[in-house]
C-alpha cells in the first residue's frame, strides 16, 4: 500500500511553517494537513498572503500539505490554489433548528461553492464529528449525493466507531469519494458527569486499525493521524511516533 502518512498539525497551530516542517519530517510524516483558524499561525484574513510561503517552508522539509482545515470562503480556496494544497476539510454542525434544516443549509452552501471548486481547482473534503454534527460517513455520504466529484468523504475512524458502525460498510460505500482517511481512536468513559468521548492511542478505542487497512486495498491517498488525545500527561509527538509505528505495521501486514 502506498500512503502518504500525515498529520493533522493542530497540537504546534502556533507554530511558523519552517518549525513546523522540521517537527513533523522529524516525527517521521511526509504530509500535513493545517488549521486555517484565527487561533492559528496563518489565519483566515491571512491565508491569502501567508499560505503559499508557509507551505513551501514545509515542502522544503519534505513535507507535502494534504489539505488545510478551514471554512469555505473564496479567500480559502484562493489560498490553496495559490499554494498547491488540494483540499479544504470542514466538518457539518448541527444548529438549534435540528438536524433536517441544518442538513437542507449546508448542502446548501455546499452548493453554492461548486463554481469556486471549480474555478480554484481544489476539493473540499466534509468529515463526519460526534455530537452536534452529521455524525456518520454515510450521512455525509447523502450530503454530497449529486454533487460533482470534487467534494469528498474525510472517513475517521475514531468517529465511526462512535457512531457504531462498522468500516468493512462504510469504507466500502464511501470509497468513490474517499478523500482522506484520518486515523485515530475513542471510546466513551463514564464520568461524575456522565458518558463523555476519551481519545486514546492506536489500540486505545472502539476502532480496529488492522481492520481499517484491510478494507483499503484499493486506496492510495493520505492517511492523516489526527494527534487528538484527551492524556496530555504524556507528550503528543511520544504518542504519535508510536501510533504512526503501529499504524504502518498494520497497513503492511494487511496487503
Amino acid at each position: 500500500m502506498s500512503f502518504r502518512w500525515s498529520v493533522f498539525t493542530k497540537p504546534w497551530s502556533g507554530l511558523p511553517g519552517d518549525e513546523l516542517g522540521k517537527l513533523v519530517a522529524g516525527l517521521g510524516f511526509t504530509g500535513a494537513e493545517i488549521p486555517v483558524r484565527d487561533t492559528s499561525y496563518v489565519t483566515p484574513a491571512t491565508a491569502e498572503a501567508m499560505l503559499p510561503g508557509f507551505v513551501e517552508q514545509l515542502r522544503a522539509e519534505g513535507v507535502e500539505t494534504i489539505s488545510i482545515a478551514s471554512d469555505l470562503s473564496e479567500s480559502a480556496f484562493s489560498a490553496c490554489a495559490k499554494a498547491g494544497v488540494p483540499m479544504i476539510r470542514i466538518m457539518a454542525p448541527i444548529g438549534p433548528d435540528g438536524y433536517a434544516a441544518s442538513v437542507r443549509r449546508i448542502r446548501r452552501e455546499l452548493e453554492d461553492c461548486v463554481a469556486l471548486v471549480q474555478q480554484y481547482g481544489v476539493q473540499v473534503g466534509v468529515q463526519p464529528h460526534h455530537g452536534r454534527f452529521v455524525t456518520s460517513s454515510l450521512g455525509v455520504l447523502q450530503l454530497l449525493d449529486g454533487l460533482p466529484e470534487q467534494f469528498k468523504v474525510v472517513w475517521d475512524a475514531a468517529h465511526d466507531a462512535l457512531a457504531g458502525d462498522d468500516p468493512a460498510i462504510t469504507l466500502d460505500l464511501v470509497s468513490a469519494r474517499l478523500g482522506i482517511v484520518n486515523l485515530k481512536n475513542a471510546k466513551y468513559v463514564h464520568t461524575d458527569d456522565g458518558w463523555k468521548t476519551w481519545f486514546g492511542q492506536a489500540t486505545e478505542g472502539l476502532s480496529d486499525w488492522p481492520s481499517v487497512f484491510h478494507h483499503l486495498k484499493t486506496y492510495t491517498g493520505p492517511i492523516c493521524l489526527t494527534a487528538q488525545y484527551s492524556d496530555l500527561s504524556v507528550p503528543v509527538e511520544t504518542r504519535l511516533r508510536a501510533d504512526l509505528k503501529f499504524a504502518q505495521a498494520a497497513a503492511t501486514l494487511s496487503v
